[in-house]
């Protein structure tokens, strides 16, 4: 993986998307006796969302799994653009670049399996885990040192405003 290539990627993007589970969650899924869902998000991750969105980069869901908890999360994040239930993803890609007024050329997606792959091959900046499939490995541009719920996200987001100047500022702000 070419640092240089995926810095020089990340320097366009002006829309992050990311699916949830595997991305947001370690891809555990939690189900009660009575059938509820559960997820365990990672704050650290959250806060790179918010310092990623401060910076002016704006945020996106794009998930196959229709969940009440990621509603809750993203509400609690401020993320206004969550696609759940999507089983078509490159027509939930579609679905966001006519609703925000953008190419696949401004986005990063960060994704973790073979349901990703329209997506990744579509976008700008690719990313994934390093849990992820080989075949979804060999089709992005950066493979987070973290793991997916353990830091992945926050990983992206600080490598995103890194290649944009952007870090530097973003972490002043709790410096002062």
């Amino acid at each position: 993986m070419e640092t240089a290539r995926a810095t020089e990627k990340a320097r366009h993007v002006r829309v992050a998307v990311f699916d949830v589970d595997g991305i947001l969650t370690d891809g555990t899924l939690y189900l009660s006796d009575s059938g509820e869902e559960m997820k365990a998000f990672n704050s650290r991750d959250g806060h790179g969302l918010r310092m990623l969105q401060d910076a002016g980069v704006t945020l996106a869901i794009l998930t196959g799994r229709r969940s009440r908890c990621v509603e809750h999360r993203c509400r609690d994040l401020g993320i206004s653009h969550v696609l759940q239930g999507v089983k078509d993803k490159r027509a939930g890609l579609e679905e966001l670049q006519a609703l925000l007024g953008v190419t696949a050329d401004a986005m990063a997606y960060m994704g973790d399996d073979v349901i990703d792959l329209p997506v990744l091959r579509r976008c700008r900046f690719a990313i994934t885990v390093p849990e992820a499939p080989a075949i979804v490995q060999a089709n992005v541009d950066y493979i987070t040192t973290a793991g997916g719920g353990r830091g992945a996200v926050r990983e992206v987001c600080e490598f995103i405003l890194q290649a944009q100047g952007l870090l530097s500022a973003q972490l002043a702000r709790h410096l002062a």
